[in-house]
């Protein structure tokens, strides 16, 4: 049994530096299985056949962007990249509302845990986290990292999450856009989350202050991505939207996985923020992803899923409360995982697109300035039936790959990507996992066993001495040849029928990134604007 699996136990503290007292009962750092008991106890979910909790998450069934607010203070005023995605906070308001909080808590049992965001010691983040519900407590000790005895021991908290579902802000005298809000002050260093039950605020509220504190303060790469190594120790990292194939293609037999989501890139390694995975599970089958469906047992958790009628069988396919629904579970519930969650530098990096228009190539390697370009836009591609009113493809761009959790410029990220890029001489490859022979409509999603021979090929080192055509349009460089995958199947304008209507759609798709970089002008180099598309 490894140390994570350990019922770890330290003598009951008070919580009075937060200046709270409550006449109810602080549970400190409770195991899996006394938070299960817990929330069996409190009818907050169910067990399935598994053993898995399942819970529900309320009216929120996902985050809400529009409710996230930073405090604008002397230590962001100047920093933080203030946006729509950035909403400024009042100083008096974050005061205001963390008192009533406090308040609120006077007589409630309360979930405590102390656990770090990052693997890597020189960077971690302690952390205190103070729910009212057991399952939240219980996500927590999932998705962050768990200290061992001797750490917590003489624990010192560096940022204080407090979640209460059941608090509702008051949007006349509170300073919230509604009743529901999650409110972080990197100056008194704690994050507010109230009116929601959406545990994933949380883990994604710690992943922003992670990214605003690692590259403004210590000049670390913040990514949202997944990340591998191979037997002989090179590091991969995965960045890709929603439906690009991010889980599916660093999930690899022959690999340990890093993590899946959320890392960081320092002077010598790459090193998972978390302890845990938080991955979708609509239409989930062993067939299709193995590796979480046997993660899915006791000790994870299912969220806003639904039993087959009359079993304790969840039913994977059902969508009555979303399609959002997900799983949360330790990492060490994944066979093939890093113990220590830490590798080198990355040798190869791959930028996942379902490019729904058929334009981009399957495969592709890109310059620093291309790169660097291509890192800032993350696009992808949304189709028919992923979203209400989405009749045709429509293009995604999201900077960085995770703009919504990210305080400073984009640009910021991008200067410091290419920067470790050139140093460490990564290869930095594209990868369309979409449509060839035509958009969706016309042509075909790419095959999987072409994409995952393509990236095997790009990790082995097959493609660094082929030869390499410049696209006509985004000037990305296109191999003439890869082993396992037809020449054809490599030139996406080969694939097309109609050779003029690709060339259109492609100068279309070209127009659509040089559009969406017009906000960034202002901040972005000669250098990254060298990446772009050109025709």
């Amino acid at each position: 049994m490894s140390v994570q699996e350990l019922d770890i136990k330290v003598e009951r503290k008070s919580l009075s530096e937060l200046e709270l007292e409550t006449k109810g009962t602080i549970f400190w750092n409770l195991s899996p299985a006394e938070l299960v008991e817990h929330s069996l106890a409190n009818k907050e979910g169910n067990l399935t056949d598994v053993g898995a909790l399942m819970a529900d998450t309320g009216e929120f069934t996902g985050r809400s962007p529009k409710d996230r607010f930073i405090v604008k203070d002397s230590e962001t005023e100047n920093t933080v990249w203030w946006s729509d995605i950035n909403i400024p906070f009042d100083e008096a308001n974050f005061d205001r509302l963390y008192n009533k909080m406090i308040s609120f808590l006077g007589n409630r049992n309360l979930y405590v845990r102390d656990a770090i965001a990052g693997a890597d010691e020189k960077y971690r983040l302690n952390l205190r986290i103070i729910n009212t519900l057991a399952w939240h407590n219980m996500f927590c000790y999932n998705m962050f990292l768990r200290p061992d005895k001797d750490q917590l021991e003489d624990f010192d908290p560096d940022f204080t999450i407090i979640c209460i579902p059941e608090f509702k802000a008051n949007p006349d005298t509170d300073g919230t856009r509604q009743e529901n809000f999650a409110a972080i002050n990197l100056t008194r260093k704690i994050l507010l989350i109230g009116g929601t039950a959406y545990a994933g605020e949380m883990k994604k509220g710690i992943f922003s202050v992670l990214n605003y504190i690692l590259p403004h303060k210590h000049g670390v790469l913040s990514m949202h991505c997944s990340a591998n190594v191979g037997k002989e120790g090179d590091t991969a990292v995965f960045f890709g939207l929603s439906g690009t194939g991010k889980t599916t293609l660093s999930a690899d037999p022959d690999r340990s996985l890093i993590g899946d989501d959320e890392h960081g890139w320092n002077e010598d390694s790459v090193f998972n923020f978390e302890g845990g995975c938080y991955a979708k599970v609509i239409d989930l089958s062993r067939e299709k992803e193995p590796e979480i469906w046997d993660a899915i047992k006791f000790g994870a958790i299912v969220e806003n899923t639904r039993f087959y009628p009359g079993t304790r069988t969840v039913d994977y396919s059902n969508k009555q409360v979303t399609e959002n629904t997900r799983t949360s579970y330790p990492i060490y519930h994944i066979k093939n995982a890093l113990p220590n969650s830490i590798a080198g530098i990355p040798k190869n990096i791959f930028f996942l697109t379902a490019d729904a228009f058929g334009v981009i190539p399957p495969i592709s390697k890109l310059n620093k300035s291309q790169a660097m370009y291509h890192f800032i836009s993350g696009y992808t591609a949304k189709v028919a039936g992923t979203e209400v009113d989405v009749t045709e493809p429509k293009t995604t761009f999201s900077a960085c790959f995770g703009a919504a959790f990210l305080p400073l410029h984009p640009t910021r990220y991008a200067e410091l990507f290419g920067e470790k890029m050139e140093k460490h001489q990564v290869n930095v490859w594209l990868i369309n996992t979409g449509w060839t022979g035509g958009p969706y409509g016309v042509g075909s999603r790419m095959k999987l066993k072409y994409t995952r021979a393509m990236i095997s090929a790009a990790l082995e080192g097959k493609l660094d001495h082929v030869a390499y055509r410049k696209h006509s349009v985004f000037g990305i460089g296109i191999p003439e040849s890869c082993p396992n995958v037809p020449d054809h199947v490599l030139s996406p304008r080969a694939t097309w029928e109609d050779k003029a209507a690709y060339d259109l759609k492609a100068r279309e798709l070209g127009t659509a990134f040089i559009q969406n970089f017009e906000k960034y002008l202002d901040f972005a180099t000669d250098d990254i604007l060298a990446g772009a598309p050109k025709f």
